[in-house]
C-alpha cells in the first residue's frame, strides 16, 4: 500500500513537471521569459488517472493584449501531452500593488501603475489624449481612474459627463470619493464644486497633493495623470509627490510646441521618469485623395530622435475628435472602430507593454545573490550587470546617518560594519533607488546612480556544480 501511495506520488510529480515544461514553451514577449520562469503559473492540479489538468495564468495586468493568445497556447500545448483528457485554464491578473517600497498616502497604496501624460505646452490636445487613453486602458479590460491635475484651467469636466458632477467626501475618514462615467474613476478640481481655480502657485500644489493623495482610488492597474502645462512648481511637486511609472508626451509638428515638450522631457529625464511614447496631434488630414500636413512634418520624429523615446503615434485633424471632447463622449467611446480609436489601441498596447516591462526591469534591477555573497545589479535601460559586496553598499550610505551634511564629514566609520554582513532584504523604490534593510534595522536608499559609482567586486565566485 505505502509503495502504491509513493509510486502514485512520483508519478504526480512527474506529470506535473511535464505540464510545466510544457508550458515552459510559452514565451512572454515583454520579458523575453517563458510563463513557467515569470511565475505566471499559479493553482497546478494534475489529475493523471482522469487525464484532467488545470490551473491558473496570473497575469501582470489584466489588461495584457496577449492575454487570449497566452490562454489558448496554453491550451494547446497541455492538451498535447499523450495522457491529458482535459485542460481548464482561467486567466486572472496580479493584484495591484506600486513598484514603490516607501511610505506612500493610503490613497495610491494600491495603484500598480501611474502615467503621466504631459505637453508641457497648452493647446496641443494632452487632455483628449489622457482621456481617450484612460477609456483605451478600461476596454482592454484593466481598472482605471483619471486625475485632471489642471486647478487653472480643468478640462475634465467637459470631456466627460458623469451623472455626479460634484466630488463626495467621506466625512470620517476625510477622504474625496472619485465621481464615475463609463467604469473610469474620475477627479478634477472642476467636479470641486469650484470651477477653475484663481490662487498663487503654491496653493496650487496643496490643493493638487491633498485632491490626489487623499482620494478613495481604491484597486486600479492604471491611473492616467493629466499634468497641467509647465515644467514649474506644480509639475515637479506632482512627480515627487507620486510614483510614476512612465510618461508619455503629446506635442504638434510646430517648431515651438518641440521646444517646450523638449523641456518636459528633460524633466523627466531628471526625475528618473521613463517617457515611453510621443503622441503627435493635428498631424495632418485628407482631403481630394491627398494628404496634407498644414503645420508642417517632423517635431514627433525629432522628439523620438533626440531623446531616443521609442514610440511615436500620429493623430489626424478630425472634427469628430474635437466635437467628442466637447460634447461629454470621448472619441474612442463614440467611435471604438474609428481611424483615431485604432491608433489609440496602438497607444493603449504600448503603454501596458512598456509598464510591464519598467516593472520588471525595476523589480529585478538590485538583488542580493545568497550562494555567493554579493548583490547583484542590473539598472534599467542598461546592459551592463555587475556584482557589489554588501559591507561596500552598506559603508557607502551618504545619509544624515552616515555623513554629516553641514560638514561633509563621514560619521559611519569603515570599521563599524562588519565585512560579513547581508542585507535582509531589497525592494523597488520608484524607478531611481533601492531601499536596503540590513540586520541592525537600518534602512538604506541607495540609488542607482549611486551604486554604479562602487567599487565592483571584479572576481565573482561561481557555483561550482555538487
Amino acid at each position: 500500500m505505502e509503495l502504491a501511495a509513493c509510486a502514485s506520488t512520483v508519478s504526480g510529480q512527474t506529470a506535473e513537471s511535464e505540464v510545466l515544461k510544457a508550458l515552459s514553451q510559452i514565451i512572454d514577449p515583454d520579458f523575453g521569459t517563458d510563463i513557467v520562469s515569470c511565475g505566471f503559473v499559479k493553482d497546478l492540479l494534475v489529475d493523471e488517472s482522469l487525464g484532467e489538468v488545470s490551473f491558473r495564468l496570473e497575469l501582470t495586468t489584466p489588461a495584457c493584449p496577449i492575454k487570449d493568445m497566452f490562454e489558448q497556447k496554453a491550451n494547446e500545448v497541455v492538451a498535447a501531452l499523450p495522457w491529458v483528457k482535459k485542460v481548464n485554464v482561467t486567466m486572472s491578473a496580479q493584484p495591484a500593488k506600486p513598484m514603490y517600497a516607501g511610505q506612500l498616502p493610503a490613497g495610491l497604496q494600491t495603484i500598480s501603475n501611474i502615467i503621466a501624460v504631459s505637453s508641457c505646452k497648452g493647446g496641443v490636445g494632452k487632455s483628449t489624449v489622457a482621456v481617450n487613453l484612460a477609456y483605451t486602458l478600461a476596454d482592454m479590460g484593466a481598472r482605471v481612474g483619471i486625475f485632471d491635475a489642471d486647478v487653472y484651467g480643468p478640462s475634465l469636466p467637459t470631456m466627460v459627463s458623469p451623472e455626479n458632477r460634484i466630488l463626495e467626501m467621506n466625512a470620517e475618514k476625510r477622504t474625496i470619493i472619485p465621481t464615475e462615467y463609463m467604469g473610469v474613476k474620475l477627479v478634477s478640481f472642476g467636479f470641486a464644486g469650484q470651477g477653475r481655480a484663481i490662487m498663487r502657485g503654491p496653493m496650487v500644489s496643496g490643493v493638487i497633493n491633498q485632491l490626489l493623495t487623499t482620494t478613495e482610488w481604491g484597486e486600479l492597474d492604471y491611473l492616467v495623470i493629466d499634468m497641467p502645462p509647465g515644467t514649474g512648481d506644480i509639475q515637479l511637486t506632482l512627480c515627487q509627490v507620486v510614483p510614476l511609472t512612465a510618461a508619455v508626451i503629446v506635442t504638434t509638428p510646430q517648431k515651438l510646441a518641440f521646444i517646450d515638450v523638449a523641456k518636459g522631457v528633460r524633466m523627466f529625464s531628471k526625475l528618473k521618469v521613463p517617457c515611453v511614447a510621443v503622441v503627435e496631434n493635428m498631424c495632418h488630414f485628407d482631403a481630394d485623395g491627398k494628404r496634407y500636413y498644414p503645420f508642417g512634418r517632423g517635431s514627433g520624429s525629432q522628439v523620438v530622435q533626440q531623446f531616443g523615446i521609442p514610440h511615436l503615434f500620429d493623430l489626424p485633424i478630425q472634427p469628430t475628435l474635437s466635437a467628442s471632447g466637447d460634447s461629454g463622449m470621448p472619441e474612442v467611446v463614440a467611435d471604438p472602430q474609428g481611424e483615431v480609436s485604432r491608433t489609440f489601441q496602438e497607444l493603449g498596447v504600448c503603454v501596458v507593454q512598456q509598464c510591464a516591462k519598467i516593472r520588471q526591469q525595476v523589480s529585478t534591477a538590485v538583488s542580493y545573490d545568497r550562494s555567493i555573497k554579493a548583490i547583484k545589479v542590473k539598472v534599467p535601460d542598461s546592459d551592463e550587470e555587475f556584482y557589489l559586496h554588501p559591507a561596500t553598499v552598506r559603508r557607502n550610505d551618504r545619509s544624515a546617518q552616515s555623513v554629516d551634511e553641514w560638514t561633509g564629514e563621514q560619521k559611519l566609520q569603515y570599521s563599524d560594519i562588519p565585512d560579513d554582513i547581508e542585507p535582509e532584504e531589497i525592494r523597488p523604490l520608484g524607478n531611481y533607488a533601492v531601499e536596503i534593510t540590513w540586520p541592525d534595522g537600518f534602512n538604506q536608499i541607495a540609488p542607482y546612480d549611486q551604486l554604479q559609482m562602487m567599487e565592483r567586486l571584479v572576481e565573482v565566485p561561481q557555483l561550482t556544480p555538487a
